[in-house]
């Protein structure tokens, strides 16, 4: 832990949505969601809309219910990404030591920055008005010794907060929380929490180590006991940021035939590895969501021996993984699909630099293989556009609207 409080957590404020409310002002007090469609789930809604109950990642049919009023919007990730890349510049402008967890938020270390630019509260504050004056968006912000309290701070100061945790206040301000406050603490560990009698943060801490490593095993007992102490021992490693990228889609009409889904899968690895080559950047893991028609929700994921940024080779994990889920046989393109799949997502993470590793799966023993294929892709849509090359079986068929990156 810090001798002071010196770590930011910057968090945008319903960021799709206020992007959004940028180009349209018209629509600023009023209910808003982004959505990719009425059969989708809730990407981003405004705070007029969630005082109805809407909240990301819920279905639109319940959302609509909830606030049959809002006004909705599609999603455009290009814009964000864009804007997401102007916020982090004004964060490396204060420290070099930004660690971001998603297009929306980042850690900061900035006790290499007091000296220019202040205490760390100060620098909290200069960020804030700097998006707000620069992006026209506002972000929430927790100062703290570490962390997870300075997540923890930036949640509970939403919208267009400033929360400072100084370290003498931190089991004062963290014990009193509910259990689901804790970073890590899911359903089925705040289910099981509760199932011991514990309903806050201070009840764990007062709890045994030993019976929280009964009850939701060594490694999760032991840190969750430390976090109700306030102890995290991690610090911002702008290198060591878990960054992941992925593309997904709802379909208009549940799909249960395999060749649709194979399709859509192809297209989907196809996206995630265009992204990956953009940033340069490779992944080691890759993994599939799929949604049930009943809202059903799975993933599964597989970690590779080598980072790739390949299509073929992350079309060929995903397959695997779909066939496991039993909704592809081995021919995958021959077998039924057993279920009805309202949502197909692929998603690449535990990313490292394009120039690392060893060498990727290769076409036959070609040196350049699958890999030279999506490079000579890339250079034709580089040319001549997004739609001028891609796999023959998905020139049969109008594309509809792309998948965008989640």
């Amino acid at each position: 832990m810090h001798a002071e409080s010196t770590i930011l957590h910057v968090d945008m404020d319903a960021f799709f949505a206020s992007v959004e409310l940028r180009r349209r002002p018209e629509l600023r007090g009023r209910p808003m969601i982004v959505a990719g469609g009425e059969r989708g789930v809730v990407l981003s809604a405004t705070y007029e809309a969630r005082a109805y109950g809407v909240r990301s990642a819920m279905s639109m049919t319940r959302a609509l219910r909830l606030c049959p009023t809002a006004a909705v919007v599609p999603p455009d990730h290009a814009a964000y990404r864009a804007a997401s890349v102007e916020i982090m510049k004004i964060f490396r402008d204060v420290t070099p030591l930004v660690a971001p967890l998603s297009v929306d938020e980042a850690f900061l270390d900035v006790a290499g920055a007091r000296a220019l630019f202040g205490p760390p509260p100060r620098i909290a504050a200069d960020i804030r008005r700097r998006v707000a004056a620069e992006q026209d968006l506002t972000c929430s912000v927790g100062v703290a010794p570490s962390m997870f309290v300075a997540k923890i701070a930036s949640t509970r100061c939403k919208p267009d907060g400033l929360a400072v945790i100084a370290p003498d206040e931190v089991l004062a301000f963290l014990q009193p929380l509910p259990t689901g406050a804790l970073w890590g603490v899911g359903p089925r560990a705040e289910a099981a929490l509760t199932r011991l009698g514990l309903r806050t943060i201070g009840d764990i801490a007062d709890t045994p180590v030993d019976t929280l490593r009964r009850a939701l095993g060594d490694a999760a007992g032991t840190h969750l006991h430390r976090l109700s102490w306030g102890i995290d021992e991690r610090r911002v490693d702008p290198g060591g940021a878990e960054v992941t990228v992925g593309a997904e889609r709802t379909f208009a009409t549940d799909i249960t035939e395999p060749v649709p889904l194979a399709r859509e899968l192809l297209r989907l690895s196809g996206r995630v590895a265009g992204q990956l080559r953009q940033r340069h950047r490779r992944a080691r893991t890759i993994s599939v969501k799929v949604r049930y028609a009943d809202f059903r929700t799975v993933t599964r994921a597989r970690t590779l021996r080598d980072g790739t940024d390949v299509s073929q080779v992350i079309y060929s994990t995903a397959t695997d993984l779909v066939t496991d889920l039993g909704l592809l046989g081995s021919g995958r393109s021959a077998a039924i699909a057993v279920l009805a799949v309202r949502l197909l997502g692929v998603r690449a993470g535990n990313l490292v630099d394009a120039g690392a590793g060893s060498r990727q799966l290769l076409l036959g023993d070609r040196p350049e293989g699958w890999a030279e294929l999506d490079r000579v892709a890339d250079r034709a849509r580089d040319r001549f556009g997004a739609g001028a090359v891609g796999p023959a079986s998905l020139l049969d068929r109008p594309e509809g609207p792309p998948p965008g990156p989640t």
